[in-house]
């Protein structure tokens, strides 16, 4: 089940440049001198890429399987204060910062050693200047801010008949995997991380060895065979002096929501009821029921987060052995440099991708504008944000037969009976005044009212922009409700609340909001129209408008769906801070992001329109991410040796392109009137589409690219050499040739320009029977495409290589798209999306 709130606007600062309150003073006893937190990273490869191979041969083969089958211990808690820090690679670090910095005052913070190598150190321009200078030093990058971007999906998405009966059901479904949240945290009490639902045994998997950390709001026990490991990263935040331990929770503990929110739509518990203001909306369920949870808390309800902390964040769950890291955070602005791949939580998932874990990141909540894209990488799985195809809504009846449609987690009004509607602003008391109170109008305080105008009566309020900013509240306006003895409420939008969407809200009385401008006026106009007033004072002798409101309780599940949604960040991928187009495919899929129900921290205050419950409806692609994550641990449970590469291949090529009448998928063009403002979805919108999670599970044919390959990519972006170098400890001599975009072994073709014409090769691994594939395709507009061979016979475990042919037939600058269709004779179908920016039918360059 699932709402929205501007996305929470879930999305991360990634700047490297200077950011404001982002540094602070330190008195090292004689000047004052700015100090910042500095990532730097050594030239001597990390841990992961010593070890990455071992790691998979002992451990991801056996994911499905753990080594003791009877495994059934709870995670080891370990409190902060007793945890060792004196690692070899730790002492290195320390070494290198003494003889640097001989004598003189800084502190380290972290010290990364699985993913990358190095640390975080809060030191002066002149030291990290310093430290910049060391032979063994690769790279000095000013950390830079981060903040944060079911009960009826897994219907939607067919799970029950598909992808969890062919683990054994919902009792098995992701059982032996493990999925890493970088979030806000969790709340251990919430069912949906319990682990005594079920009468089968909940071995951990012995292949994780993270650890649950003990704090007093996180105390012994809160971690069990569910929720297996939990860590909370604030060394960045703490050195600006903005962590507030008692408000941010020095701890796990998720005091925002999100984190809950998240990992619950991936691996919550099944069959765990929603009930909400009293009303049940059915039962709740994650993606892979029986996957276990790991969190590593390193953002925070009042300031986000920084990237110092997310990567320790990240270095630790890949060094605890997860399979899937679970990212619902986007940058806001493109990391500076060369190109947006190259900034230090990027590389850090490199090396993750390297070690055999599969990433999944929100796309974020930037569109509907081109470009607006926040996830770059192509070792990354991005995922935008669609509607499915439940709907809550009410409406209201009015007096003069005109039926108006609205929002609201509600009950209606009794049927047949018709209630007089009286407005706040014309039930006032003798004390109060619009000069007095400019807000009264939101009905926010009941002393500011008389109650016999309203006792039994519809109070009108106003929605303003306070309500989106939560200075003002639904909850508070019931509260007002009741203790006027009001028979409802009725919102009407605020005409300067522009181009935002309402979730469906809770409301403990019957009550409605008209999300619309245009249709709050034809309420007021009806309700001004029947008010009588005495000729000579003006004074109302009889509010004469009437209306019922019908409850918004009941589902509708009749809507088209899914359809893009508007704040979902679209391509073309930028591959860089200059807009240049990259030749790769984002957002990759598309999942289920809207009005999203999943579990709810009981201190959560991120939504304030459900605080104090347990379950709450969010929207944004922080939900569609999580739903894939989830999904990728059943794929996981099935192949155990698959690549992140492979698991992205299968979740792609087998994606849906039409709705659930038949159509074609349809996208969100705007922020005002969504609905009347669509058109079908291309690649840029929805990637390879809407993600089919059962077809998911027997792709036939799979797209493989390696960690060599992504470093081929990197290596042929001009001028990236010392950057690979300062990164990766690697050298891109190294590597006999480089390769771009276009060229990796992805299960798309994107061509930010065709020059005259272009050969593309994709190569497919058959892991499923001998089979006989015909090959299809639609080309581009402007574009002629072919591929060969359109035929092929193909054993398992062989590979084919297909080669396709672009020919540019006229000059546009105008994005176009086809399709390549790979069509098996045992029922296998894989669609390749094609994409071509720029076309160019002859060189325009001459001899000089």
């Amino acid at each position: 089940m699932e709402g929205i709130y501007l996305e929470h606007l879930v999305v991360m600062v990634l700047s490297l440049g200077l950011l404001s309150g982002a540094l602070c003073q330190v008195d090292d006893g004689s000047d004052n001198e700015t100090t910042a937190v500095y990532i730097v990273t050594l030239k001597q490869a990390p841990t992961s890429h010593y070890y990455g191979e071992l790691r998979k041969n002992a451990n991801v083969f056996k994911h499905g399987v753990p080594r003791n089958p009877n495994q059934s211990h709870n995670p080891r808690d370990n409190s902060r204060s007793n945890r060792s820090s004196s690692s070899y690679v730790a002492r290195v670090h320390d070494s290198l910062l003494r003889r640097v910095l001989r004598g003189e005052k800084y502190l380290k913070l972290y010290s990364y050693h699985y993913l990358i190598n190095g640390f975080a150190v809060l030191v002066t321009p002149e030291q990290a200047s310093k430290l910049s200078r060391r032979r063994e030093v690769a790279n000095v990058a000013l950390d830079f801010s981060v903040r944060t971007a079911t009960t009826h999906t897994p219907q939607f998405l067919g799970l029950p008949q598909g992808a969890w009966f062919q683990a054994g059901g919902y009792e098995t479904a992701g059982e032996g995997i493990v999925i890493g949240f970088v979030d806000t945290g969790i709340d251990p009490t919430h069912p949906s991380f319990s682990d005594d639902i079920s009468l089968h045994s909940y071995p951990v998997p012995s292949h994780f060895s993270g650890i649950c950390e003990v704090t007093r709001d996180f105390p012994s026990g809160s971690c069990n065979r569910k929720l297996i490991g939990a860590r909370h990263f604030a060394a960045s935040a703490i050195t600006r002096g903005i962590f507030n331990s008692s408000q941010d929770y020095a701890s796990p503990f998720d005091g925002d929501g999100h984190g809950t929110h998240t990992a619950s739509i991936a691996a919550g518990n099944h069959g765990i009821p929603v009930i909400v203001a009293g009303h049940c909306f059915g039962n709740a369920s994650g993606m892979a029921p029986r996957a276990h949870v790991s969190v590593y808390k390193a953002l925070y309800k009042s300031f986000g987060g920084f990237a110092a902390d997310v990567v320790a964040a990240i270095d630790q769950a890949a060094q605890d052995g997860v399979d899937i890291v679970s990212l619902s955070i986007t940058p806001n602005r493109r990391p500076p440099g060369i190109a947006t791949f190259f900034n230090p939580i990027d590389m850090a998932l490199l090396s993750a991708a390297k070690a055999g874990i599969f990433t999944v990141q929100a796309a974020g909540n930037t569109g509907p504008s081109p470009k607006s894209m926040s996830s770059f990488s192509p070792w990354i799985f991005t995922v935008g944000a669609a509607s499915h195809d439940r709907v809550y809504s009410n409406s209201i009846i009015l007096g003069n037969n005109v039926t108006i449609h609205g929002v609201g987690l509600a009950s209606g009004t009794h049927e047949d009976t018709m209630l007089t509607l009286v407005s706040a602003l014309h039930a006032l008391n003798n004390e109060t005044t619009v000069t007095t109170d400019m807000y009264v109008g939101e009905c926010q305080d009941s002393s500011s009212f008389n109650q016999d105008f309203i006792e039994g009566n519809l109070l009108i309020c106003s929605y303003s922009i306070r309500f989106v900013l939560g200075l003002s509240t639904i909850e508070q306006a019931v509260e007002t409700a009741k203790n006027l003895s009001a028979a409802g409420l009725v919102f009407y939008m605020d005409p300067f609340v522009i181009g935002f969407q309402l979730n469906p809200i809770p409301m403990s009385v019957p009550g409605i909001i008209i999300p619309s401008p245009d249709d709050s006026k034809v309420l007021l106009q009806y309700y001004n129209s029947s008010l009588e007033r005495n000729e000579t004072t003006k004074q109302i002798t009889k509010f004469g408008a009437v209306a019922s409101i019908l409850g918004g309780l009941e589902a509708n599940y009749s809507n088209s769906a899914p359809k893009v949604m508007f704040y979902s960040a679209r391509g073309p991928d930028p591959e860089d801070s200059f807009l240049n187009d990259a030749d790769i495919l984002k957002p990759n899929l598309v999942a289920p992001g809207n009005s999203i129900w999943a579990a709810w921290s009981s201190l959560g205050t991120d939504s304030v329109e459900f605080q104090g419950e347990n379950f709450a409806m969010m929207s944004g692609t922080s939900m569609a991410a999580p739903h894939i994550a989830g999904l990728a641990a059943l794929i996981k449970q099935k192949f155990p040796s698959f690549s992140p590469s492979a698991i992205a291949s299968v979740l792609s090529t087998t994606a849906s392109l039409y709705d659930n009448n038949g159509g074609p998928i349809m996208a969100q063009r705007a922020y005002a009137n969504p609905d009347l403002n669509q058109s079908p979805a291309t690649p840029f919108d929805m990637g390879s589409g809407f993600v089919n999670a059962t077809a998911a599970l027997d792709p036939g044919l799979i797209f493989d690219s390696s960690y060599d390959d992504y470093m081929s990519f990197l290596c042929g972006i001009n001028g990236s050499s010392p950057v690979v170098l300062n990164y990766t400890g690697q050298n891109c001599l190294s590597y006999n040739s480089s390769i771009n975009g276009t060229d990796l072994n992805l299960p798309s073709i994107t061509i930010a320009k065709l020059n005259q014409s272009r050969t593309v090769q994709r190569s497919v691994t058959n892991i499923a029977g001998n089979e006989t594939y015909k090959v299809g395709w639609s080309s581009p507009y402007g574009v002629s495409v072919k591929v060969a061979p359109t035929c092929f016979s193909i054993a398992g475990g062989e590979r084919q290589v297909l080669n396709v042919f672009f020919d540019a037939t006229m000059n546009s600058s105008t994005t176009s798209y086809g399709r390549i269709g790979l069509f098996g004779d045992k029922g296998h179908i894989l669609n390749i999306p094609l994409s071509v920016i720029v076309k160019v039918t002859y060189n325009t360059t001459t001899n000089g």
